[in-house]
């Protein structure tokens, strides 16, 4: 039986209201869904180019702004 999502592990919301999935129940369950989530930890293995190197770049980009990756 799947257990009930927890706010602050499993999801926020952000500022606009909306649900945020954490790298956490990405990790959980276990595949990329190819949607562009900001948490994938998959690298946004399925989701189509070219929106899957923009997001791979963009990813880049807040790491190095935020001094890590």
């Amino acid at each position: 039986m799947k257990q009930p999502l927890v706010e602050k592990i499993d999801f926020y919301y952000n500022a606009q209201g909306y649900m945020v999935f954490t790298e956490k129940f990405h990790l959980d369950r276990g595949f990329c869904c190819g949607n562009g989530c900001k948490h994938c930890p998959f690298d946004y293995e399925k989701v189509p180019e070219p929106k899957r190197s923009s997001l791979l770049a963009q990813r880049r980009e807040e790491g190095k702004n935020n001094g890590n990756r």
